[in-house]
């Protein structure tokens, strides 16, 4: 909690805001592995899926069904420039990962980035494919 407080700091956050936002950060009560659907009451309900290593070690994206499904992708996609990477990174795995991504949503769904405008399928697959590119995965 510190450290995030001290990151949000570091970039410009208020400290008082940034006390208020870590005090009401509430740690996980289930690790998703595989798929995991969350009931958000109201009938509404979203499937949480463990699709990474990528762009780092556990990269979870969530799915919104719907006519078009929207999917959450995290920064396994960026839209406003190209894909970055820190440490715990696994580039070899990133186009796996967002080749589950696709199949997480399909076609037809909205895809939203962790950084940049909505994006659809073919931005996503274009991205896996530069990726795979750039770092030398085969298909």
């Amino acid at each position: 909690r510190e450290e995030l407080r001290a990151d949000a700091v570091r970039w410009g956050l208020d400290p008082a805001a940034a006390d208020e936002a870590v005090a009401a950060l509430v740690p996980p009560r289930h690790a998703v592995s595989g798929e995991w659907t969350l009931d958000l009451g109201g009938g509404r309900q979203v499937l949480l899926a463990d699709v990474g290593p990528g762009h780092t070690a556990y990269d979870l994206a969530v799915l919104v069904p719907g006519d078009p499904g929207v999917v959450f992708c995290g920064d396994l996609v960026e839209e406003s420039d190209e894909p970055q990477a820190g440490p715990d990174a696994v580039p070899s795995r990133w186009p796996a990962a967002l080749d589950r991504l696709l199949r997480l949503g399909g076609e037809d769904a909205v895809y939203v980035p962790g950084h940049g405008a909505v994006v659809d399928a073919a931005f996503v697959r274009a991205q896996r494919d530069a990726l795979a590119a750039r770092f030398g995965v085969s298909e």
